[in-house]
């Protein structure tokens, strides 16, 4: 028999840590903080590149093309071709891809810093977890020894404080 479901409910709202919900109302007011600050040339980028990533940009410029082509070549009755080689709309596509992949670099250079940003708390956040399970692990293993309970002999391995320099340094040095 398939297993639909979880094999444990998932937990309701009113049952979660109350500290899970402090951090995320903190992460909140963080980024509304940050929106707020948010300049306008770069609220301008990223409403342009939203809309530039949008179906609506696709079926516009569909349209345009659609348009443009079938009237410079002359198969529209009535409409005298206005670019009949093409170059107004080729100079129009270039100026736009121009503009266009800048308001994209400036959208990702800001993401890039917003990243940076959380990957710096993630690393502290993990740094500070790793420091209190060592000392967790001496604490257990000092009651072990107290309580006469032989423990396993990785666990002195296991005592040992990481020092992420050196962690980076190996990293490195495997990399090359």
């Amino acid at each position: 028999m398939a297993n639909e479901g979880p094999t444990v409910a998932p937990p309701q709202p009113d049952s979660l840590n109350s500290a899970l919900y402090r951090n995320i109302e903190a992460l909140k007011r963080r980024q509304d903080a940050e929106a707020r600050a948010t300049g306008v040339h770069d609220k301008l980028a990223v409403a342009i590149v939203r809309f530039v990533g949008s179906f609506l940009f696709v079926y516009l410029h569909l349209l345009v093309v659609a348009i443009w082509v079938p009237a410079n070549v002359g198969l529209l009755p009535g409409v005298t071709p206005w670019d009949p080689t093409f170059v107004i709309l080729g100079t129009g596509a270039s100026v736009e891809a121009i503009f266009l992949s800048t308001f994209v670099l400036m959208t990702q250079n800001r993401m890039s810093a917003e990243n940076d940003r959380r990957d710096a708390l993630d690393l502290q956040i993990n740094l500070l977890s790793e420091h209190e399970v060592t000392r967790l692990i001496h604490l257990s293993s000092a009651i072990a020894e107290r309580l006469g309970i032989e423990t396993e002999a990785e666990i002195e391995e296991l005592k040992r404080d990481v020092a992420p320099e050196v962690v980076l340094d190996v990293i490195e040095e495997t990399a090359e």
